[in-house]
């Protein structure tokens, strides 16, 4: 009962303080019809409380998210099925369930009445254009009286999670070259199956398979030469992303950090869908051991990214030795390594540039960013505005990064992405060129 006297209405809490005056005035002035039209201007609002207050409703709610992970700007339907358990028709409802501001806000439905053990389907539609992990309910049901003097709420403990991940371009089939690494003898690129002549051989071991003899490379050589044990290919790699808050430009959509994060969404989607096995690594170190192709991460990945901030780390050291397999799988470091990058310094290009190792391919994206205004701590002046030294500095970056063996591109934004992938799969000289 004092739970349903605090669900009074300001049309309750009003009849209650009218029929209180009134009664009081009736005293002092001495007036029964005033007494009689106080009383049930008082008792009204009451009675509505209390028939509020004895309500047994026993309601039963489902809801069901469609999808339960999209990308940034994509809508998800949100089903709702109320249910109606107990014996007695149920009065006036007013449902709502609480969604985020930046989902669209709070859905709300007025139902009339719902019959004893019937359902009530309800439905609407959120969408983010901010990437997160999301809170969908809980649903609560107000119970209001056919006089709207009193309403008692009722919320359900049911809640789900709407992952927005970053958005996500398509990028064309390009096959990245020495993608794949071997698990028996170690060779530079793969074994032609063109003929017999195009077999790289190696020098004879004790132990070898005399019938594994390359006669033709035996006389050239003047020694026993034998050709290589077949390759039995794995695919494998690491998706690297640099997080440091000094490395990007810009903030919000349009910044260089969330462009590169979409960059690595499209990157990580595209790779783990042609079949590689993939572990992803930020500059603080390893984030997501590896995974095979068919065993989620993609989904692991895309939930990872959802939520990725910018961190407050200055230094790629922690980032580079997993890179280099020390904190990760020493055999990752000779596959595939593409390098999601914003801002780099020459001493940090030469870091990058280190890492590489064994003849494994390495691409470098790196993202420059809608913005011209310098990162914290990237300037000399410190001071807003155009920064005249940004574009050398970025082909310094990326000469370092080439004369190493790495392949770079450079995006201002993951639309940018599908654009210059192909230039990823082929060894090249030229700095990428951004749109202006």
């Amino acid at each position: 009962m004092r739970r349903a006297l605090a669900g009074l209405t300001t049309r309750g809490r009003s009849f209650v303080a009218a029929g209180a005056t009134a009664i009081v005035c009736a005293f002092v002035l001495g007036e029964r019809d005033l007494l009689r039209a106080g009383v049930l201007v008082l008792v009204l609002p009451l009675l509505c409380t209390l028939a509020v207050a004895r309500t047994r409703y026993r309601l039963a709610c489902a809801r069901r998210l469609d999808p339960p992970r999209l990308p940034v700007g994509h809508e998800a339907r949100v089903d709702l099925r109320l249910e109606n358990v107990s014996r007695l028709p149920s009065g006036l409802l007013m449902v709502e369930d609480r969604v985020p501001y930046a989902l669209g806000g709070r859905a709300r439905f007025v139902l009339d009445r719902i019959e004893p053990h019937g359902k009530r389907e309800l439905g609407y539609r959120i969408r983010s254009d901010v990437r997160g992990r999301y809170r969908v309910g809980p649903l609560t049901v107000r119970l209001a009286d056919p006089f709207g003097m009193v309403e008692l709420l009722r919320s359900f403990s049911l809640s789900d999670t709407l992952t927005v991940t970053p958005a996500i371009v398509p990028l064309p089939s390009e096959r990245l070259t020495g993608a794949w690494t071997g698990g028996g003898d170690s060779i530079a690129g793969a074994v032609s199956a063109a003929g017999e002549d195009d077999v790289i051989p190696r020098e004879y071991r004790h132990g070898d398979d005399l019938r594994r003899v390359h006669w033709r490379s035996t006389a050239r050589h003047g020694e026993l030469m034998v050709r290589r044990e077949e390759q039995h290919f794995q695919s494998s790699g690491t998706l690297f992303l640099d997080t440091r808050r000094s490395a990007h430009w810009g903030d919000g959509v349009a910044g260089s950090f969330e462009q590169a994060v979409s960059a690595t969404a499209s990157i990580g989607v595209h790779l783990v869908r042609a079949g590689l096995h993939l572990r992803y690594v930020t500059d603080a170190g390893e984030a997501l051991p590896t995974a095979s192709a068919d065993g989620g991460f993609e989904g692991l990945l895309l939930d990872t990214l959802a939520v990725a901030r910018r961190s407050k780390g200055t230094s790629l050291t922690a980032g580079m030795a997993a890179l280099r397999g020390r904190t990760g799988h020493s055999q990752d470091v000779d596959g595939l390594v593409v390098a999601v990058f914003g801002v780099l310094s020459a001493e940090e290009a030469r870091s990058v540039a280190a890492a590489r190792r064994g003849t494994g391919t390495c691409v470098a994206v790196l993202v420059q960013g809608h913005g011209h205004a310098a990162p914290a701590g990237a300037g000399e002046s410190g001071n807003a505005g155009r920064d005249p030294g940004g574009r050398a500095a970025a082909e310094k970056a990326a000469g370092l990064l080439r004369a190493s063996g790495w392949r770079v591109v450079a995006i201002r934004s993951a639309a940018d992405l599908p654009g210059v992938w192909a230039q990823a799969g082929h060894t090249g000289e030229d700095f990428v060129r951004d749109g202006a």
